[in-house]
């Protein structure tokens, strides 16, 4: 019976209290009061037939079959979100919402481009974007609140569908004062010592993709980092240094407006393949295919 059922409402309650592990947060994210939320979750937990949460006094954790509803929760939230975006789209695929993630070393040089061609081709759609880690953009996507995100491989694609954008080569950028006292071609082994600068933390740049060169140079890696490829960029600039940098921000125009000689590594050149991820259950596909086509052809068309 439909009555033995739980509200979306109230799972959507109980997500986001799972989120923010307060009640009086939790409700000024769902836009309800405190007692409305705290409400609606005893009534899941009187429809399901089971504790959901151990209360503590004003403290509480969830129960093992909280942790699982939570879960379960999030997956059919996705899925009557893309329901309900598949009757407004009403045949036409490319209206509608697609919120799209992206990790920084990417996002800086494939935004623009993409959102004048979506104002361009589809007018009816409502692209958004939000810029955060690898890690963090697979969860959103797993819980329904990204429909389509940006990585750059390796990553675990899991259940998810995968598209390969295209393969996105690294340059070698020095320091004039540096490039001046290397030969042709290029040999890292001429490099001072403690004089490759990286990015710290996730990045495009990780011993994984660069393996090849890591393996016998580890002495000319710096201790000095950043956290972004545009500080890298100035880094070089301002220090007799170099970097790797892939040819996306080079074709943006990172270093233009720096001294620094841009190189092709010797040998069999690092790179990273950029991909393009979205749930395989989501209705939303045909939208996210013919964008992620698109796409693929904006950048390497």
């Amino acid at each position: 019976m439909t009555n033995d059922l739980p509200s979306f409402k109230n799972l959507f309650y109980l997500v986001n209290l799972h989120q923010e592990l307060n009640f009086h947060r939790a409700a000024d994210a769902c836009g309800v009061s405190q007692s409305t939320l705290s409400t609606g979750i005893k009534n899941l937990e009187e429809v399901l037939g089971d504790k959901l949460l151990e209360r503590h006094g004003n403290t509480f954790t969830f129960t093992v079959i909280g942790e699982d509803v939570v879960q379960r929760s999030r997956k059919l939230l996705a899925e009557a979100n893309d329901m309900v975006a598949l009757v407004r789209q009403q045949g036409n695929v490319m209206t509608g919402d697609v919120r799209l993630g992206c990790i920084s070393s990417i996002a800086l040089f494939v935004i623009k481009s993409i959102f004048k061609h979506c104002d361009e081709a589809y007018p009816d759609l409502n692209l958004t974007i939000r810029e955060d880690s690898t890690s963090e953009l697979i969860d959103a996507l797993t819980k329904g609140e990204l429909d389509m995100i940006f990585v750059a491989q390796p990553v675990d694609i899991g259940n998810h569908h995968y598209m390969k954008v295209g393969i996105d080569p690294f340059k070698f950028v020095v320091h004039p004062d540096l490039a001046e006292r290397l030969g042709e071609p290029l040999n890292y082994q001429d490099l001072p010592d403690d004089s490759i600068y990286l990015l710290r933390g996730e990045s495009s740049m990780s011993e994984t993709e660069l393996g090849a060169f890591f393996l016998d140079n580890k002495k000319k890696i710096s201790h000095q980092s950043a956290t972004s490829l545009q500080t890298l960029a100035l880094l070089v600039d301002a220090k007799v240094g170099a970097t790797f940098l892939p040819q996306m921000a080079i074709d943006y125009g990172l270093v233009k407006s720096s001294h620094a000689i841009v190189m092709q590594p010797p040998g069999e050149a690092p790179y990273r393949e950029i991909g393009l991820m979205w749930r395989k259950s989501s209705i939303k596909v045909a939208t996210l295919r013919t964008l992620g086509l698109a796409i693929q052809k904006l950048r390497y068309g």
